[in-house]
C-alpha cells in the first residue's frame, strides 16, 4: 500500500520542529484578511495564524519549483535570465538561479510560517551540467535535501538512466558501474518521488509511491505526482524499458479518489507537463482578459478535466513561467503555476485550509512567481557541496576543447549551435564513413548556450569540457543510418505534423541541407518539398543517402518514427566527444569559430 508518511520520519520530525520555533515574520504573499475569506465565518472562525483550534481558517504555505534539471550553479547566458514586465509596458532581465541563492530565498519565504510545505514538479534531474550529471546526479538530490523539498513528481528526465537508477536516487546507495565517489555512502533523497501514472509492466503497480500526505496539528494535504503520458516519445527506449505511462486525468482522478477515502480531501497535483502562456515575462497576468485566457498547450486540457476534488496544479516541462486560474470541470476557477525552470523562479502560493471541511477554500488561493536573484546572500551549507563536487568535476571539467570568437546561442527555429553540433556530427560521420550525406539534430537535446565570456579562470572565449557537457549532457553516441530521399523528406515533414503538429520540433541540419518551412500553412505542408535542397541539388526520392543523428533519435525519439526505420547501422563515439573533435579540430586560441549565420532553413511567416 503507498505509505502517507516521509520516506525519512525522523528528519523531517526534526524539520518539522524546527518550523515550528521560527518567530512569527514576514507573512505569504496574498495573505488574506478574515474578510475576505470564503463562507460565513464569525469573528470566531477567522483565519488562524496559530496552532490548531485557534480558528477555522488556516493557511498553508506551499513553495514549488520545477525543472531544475541539476542546475546547482548560477545557469549561464540566457538559461540563466528571466525577463520581468514593467508598469509602462517595457521589459527587463534579472540574473537568475543557482542553488546558493535557491535556497536563501526558500529560507527566506518559510521565515514566519507555521504551516509551511515545499514541492516540485519533476525533472530535478537529467540533463544536467557536468557538475551534477557527472556524478549520476548525486550532487543535485544532496542539494535537495538541504532545500528541505517535502515532495516531487517524476518528470520525463528522471528515466534517462532508466528506472533502476531513479530507484537508487530515491533509496540511496552507490551506483552499480561507477561505485561510491566518497567513504559516505549516498543516502538518496529525502523526501518521495511520486509516479502514480508510471506502471511496472509486469506487476501493473507505480514503479514508485503515487501519492503523499502532508500532515501538521490536523492539517492534511495530499499530493498526486504524474509524468506527462508521452515521456516514452522523448526518452530512450532504454530509459522506459518494462515500463508504461498511463492518462495523467485518468491517473489523478483515480488516486484523488483513493485519498478522499482516506478522509484527505485537501489535493494538490503534481503534473510533470505544462502550458505556453502568451508572453515570455514570469510576471505576465495569465488571467488577463478572461481567466484562463493567456495559456494554451496540453495542461489547459488537463486543468479542465481533473476533478474538482483537486485543488492546485503545480506543473512543469514546458520550462515556461506562469500563474493562471483555469476552471475545473465544474466550471470552478483553480490555479495552474508552473516557475520556469533551472532554479530561477519559485511559486509562492497560500492555501487556505477550512478545519470544519478538511477542505481548501478555492476562492481564497493565492499564488505569485518569485525570482531567485543573486541579491542575497549565498546559502553556506550550499556552498560548501557544490566546492565538494567541484574539487572532484575540476581536473574533467576545466580541460579546454575549442574557442569561439562570440556567443553562440541554442534558441531560435535554427539556432547557431543546433548548425555547429549538426555539423560536428556530420564530420564525425565521415570518419566512420565516408559516404555521409548528412546529420540531423533535435533541438531538444541541446541543453544551453556556449557562451564567449569565462565562467571561471579558463578566459574569454574559451570552451571547456564542462560547458561542452552541459550542452550536451545525454551521453546519446552518433549513428549512421541509410534513408531513401523519400524517407528523409518523410522525416523533414514530420517535425509539424503528428506527435509534432502542434508544437513543432524543427531539426538543426548540418551544411549543405537547404529547405524553405512556410509557417502560414499547417501540418505537413508547412515543410515546402520542391524546397528541399543537398548541397544544391533536388533530393532523389529513390537514392539511398547516409544520414548521421544521436541513438535517441535514430530509436525514433521526439516523434520522428521515420528515424526509426533507417538500415545498414553503424554506432560512433557520443555525441559530446563528436563535438570535442570538432572544435578541437576546427578551432585554436588565434583561430577561433564564429558563430554560424543559422541561414540553411528559410522560415515564411
Amino acid at each position: 500500500m503507498p505509505a502517507t508518511s516521509p520516506a525519512h520520519p525522523d528528519r523531517r520530525r526534526r524539520r518539522t520542529n524546527r518550523f515550528a520555533a521560527l518567530a512569527a515574520g514576514v507573512v505569504t504573499v496574498g495573505a488574506l484578511a478574515a474578510a475576505g475569506l470564503p463562507g460565513s465565518a464569525s469573528a470566531g472562525e477567522e483565519r488562524s495564524e496559530g496552532g490548531y483550534g485557534h480558528g477555522r481558517y488556516q493557511d498553508v504555505q506551499l513553495l514549488s519549483f520545477n525543472d531544475l534539471h541539476g542546475n546547482l550553479e548560477p545557469p549561464a547566458g540566457s538559461s540563466g535570465r528571466v525577463t520581468e514586465a514593467q508598469p509602462d509596458g517595457t521589459t527587463k532581465t534579472i540574473d537568475a538561479g543557482g542553488v546558493e541563492y535557491l535556497a536563501t530565498h526558500l529560507r527566506q519565504a518559510r521565515k514566519g510560517e507555521k504551516y509551511s510545505i515545499t514541492a516540485a514538479g519533476g525533472d530535478m534531474v537529467g540533463a544536467s551540467p557536468l557538475l551534477s550529471g557527472l556524478f549520476h546526479d548525486e550532487p543535485t538530490i544532496e542539494a535537495l535535501n538541504k532545500l528541505d523539498l517535502d515532495v516531487t513528481s517524476v518528470g520525463n528526465h528522471e528515466f534517462d538512466e532508466g528506472a533502476k537508477e531513479l530507484g537508487r536516487l530515491q533509496n540511496g546507495g552507490c551506483h552499480p558501474k561507477d561505485g561510491c565517489y566518497s567513504d559516505t555512502k549516498f543516502e538518496g533523497a529525502d523526501f518521495p518521488y511520486l509516479a502514480a501514472n508510471v506502471l511496472d509492466e509486469k506487476t501493473k503497480k507505480p514503479i514508485l509511491k503515487p501519492y503523499w500526505v502532508w500532515k501538521k496539528n490536523g492539517v492534511k494535504v495530499g499530493f498526486i505526482g504524474v509524468t506527462l503520458e508521452g515521456t516514452p516519445d522523448i526518452v530512450s527506449a532504454e530509459g522506459v524499458k518494462g515500463l508504461s505511462f498511463k492518462d495523467e486525468v485518468e491517473t489523478i482522478n483515480k488516486y484523488a479518489k483513493v485519498l478522499q477515502k482516506q478522509g484527505v480531501k485537501s489535493i494538490v497535483a503534481l503534473i510533470h507537463e505544462g502550458g505556453f502562456p502568451a508572453s515570455t515575462s514570469y510576471n505576465y497576468d495569465c488571467d488577463s482578459p478572461g481567466a484562463g485566457d493567456g495559456i494554451s498547450g496540453p495542461i489547459v486540457d488537463i486543468a479542465k478535466n481533473v476533478t474538482p476534488q483537486v485543488d492546485a496544479l503545480v506543473t512543469g516541462h514546458t520550462h515556461n513561467a506562469y500563474v493562471c486560474s483555469i476552471a475545473d470541470p465544474a466550471g470552478k476557477p483553480r490555479m495552474v503555476t508552473s516557475a520556469a525552470s533551472f532554479g530561477r523562479l519559485y511559486t509562492d502560493t497560500t492555501l487556505t485550509y477550512d478545519r470544519r471541511t478538511g477542505d481548501i477554500a478555492r476562492t481564497a488561493v493565492k499564488s505569485a512567481n518569485r525570482v531567485v536573484t543573486r541579491d542575497v546572500p549565498k546559502a553556506p551549507d550550499m556552498t560548501e557541496l557544490i566546492s565538494k563536487w567541484n574539487t572532484l568535476a575540476a581536473p574533467i571539467g576545466n580541460r579546454a576543447i575549442g574557442y569561439i570568437s562570440g556567443d553562440i546561442g541554442n534558441t531560435g527555429t535554427e539556432s547557431p549551435l543546433g548548425d555547429l553540433i549538426a555539423d560536428a556530427q556530420l564530420a564525425h560521420g565521415k570518419q566512420l564513413d565516408p559516404e555521409t550525406d548528412l546529420a540531423l539534430m533535435n533541438p531538444g537535446g541541446i541543453r544551453a548556450p556556449l557562451t564567449y565570456a569565462a565562467k571561471g579562470a579558463e578566459g574569454d572565449g574559451v570552451v571547456t569540457y564542462a560547458e561542452g557537457f552541459t550542452v550536451q549532457p545525454f551521453a546519446n553516441t552518433v549513428n549512421l543510418q541509410d534513408f531513401t530521399g523519400a524517407q528523409i523528406v518523410q522525416v523533414l515533414k514530420e517535425q509539424v505534423s503528428g506527435p509534432n503538429a502542434a508544437a513543432p520540433k524543427v531539426l538543426q541540419v548540418s551544411s549543405g541541407l537547404t529547405y524553405t518551412l512556410d509557417l502560414t500553412k499547417s501540418g505537413a505542408d508547412r515543410v515546402v518539398t520542391d524546397s528541399i535542397r543537398l548541397n544544391g541539388s533536388a533530393i532523389d526520392p529513390s537514392a539511398t543517402y547516409r544520414v548521421a543523428t544521436n541513438s535517441f533519435l535514430a530509436g525514433g525519439g521526439d516523434g520522428f518514427p521515420t528515424l526509426g526505420q533507417g538500415t545498414n547501422d553503424v554506432v560512433g563515439a557520443d555525441d559530446l566527444t563528436a563535438l570535442e573533435q570538432y572544435l578541437t579540430a576546427n578551432s585554436s586560441a588565434s583561430n577561433p569559430i564564429a558563430p554560424p549565420k543559422a541561414d540553411r532553413i528559410t522560415i515564411v511567416k
